[in-house]
């Protein structure tokens, strides 16, 4: 059985680092995948200039075809910005996403990341799908993204996995996906290095007796039946 699989995110780059291994093991089983990244991901650097968002939607389209997505659509909320628009605006355009692509499996954001857009990311998400009558069957499944996740304080829920995905047959192939990302990948030890990944993938590989992992923390699953 094949499935359809959604990830919404808010910038480009969170996709690869949240579930990048996730997405390759789906895309290679035939499962249909893509990516709405929901933010800029430019003007809390003072960079808004077209080429300059031309260049990083190329890259995230260079990353979404290395992890084998069948496509990458972009919203232009503001960069590290969501917050300042109404919610409702967010909601509806994660809406009109799903309602073009049925997923019943979708990746987010953590609730309590550090990153405003990534909160209003998820927060949008759990809304758009939230259970109501006649809503086939979805699984909600939260990701961690380096530099976000694991920086926030309390009181901020903390991120807890509760499934992991071996992905030590792909970690390469998010690893390149990352790289496409000229701009956003830092120099080891930041997390959002390509070292950083592979450290946190053996990480959590070792916390579930894998060679690599990613972990996710389950939200919400509705099923029709067994």
């Amino acid at each position: 059985m094949t499935h359809r699989v959604a990830a919404i995110f808010a910038h480009p780059d969170d996709e690869t680092l949240g579930a990048g291994g996730a997405l390759a093991l789906h895309a290679a089983r035939g499962d249909d995948v893509r990516i709405l990244l929901l933010a800029t991901g430019l003007g809390s650097r003072g960079d808004t200039g077209s080429e300059s968002l031309n260049r990083l939607r190329d890259q995230a389209a260079s990353a979404a075809k290395k992890l084998g997505a069948a496509g990458v659509v972009f919203g232009d909320f503001p960069d590290n910005a969501m917050d300042s628009v109404p919610l409702l605006d967010v909601v509806k355009r994660v809406e009109a996403f799903l309602a073009d692509f049925a997923a019943d499996t979708i990746y987010t954001h953590h609730g309590g990341d550090l990153n405003v857009d990534h909160r209003v990311t998820h927060q949008a998400v759990v809304t758009a799908c939230r259970p109501l009558p006649g809503v086939a069957s979805v699984e909600i499944l939260a990701c961690e993204v380096n530099s976000s996740t694991e920086w926030a304080a309390a009181p901020a829920p903390p991120f807890v996995p509760t499934e992991f995905l071996g992905i030590a047959d792909v970690l390469d192939t998010k690893v390149a996906a990352l790289e496409c990302y000229q701009g956003e990948v830092r120099p080891w030890p930041h997390p959002r290095s390509s070292e950083g990944v592979r450290a946190l993938a053996r990480w959590r590989g070792a916390q579930c007796g894998h060679e690599a992992a990613e972990a996710f923390q389950l939200v919400r699953r509705v099923r029709a039946g067994l």
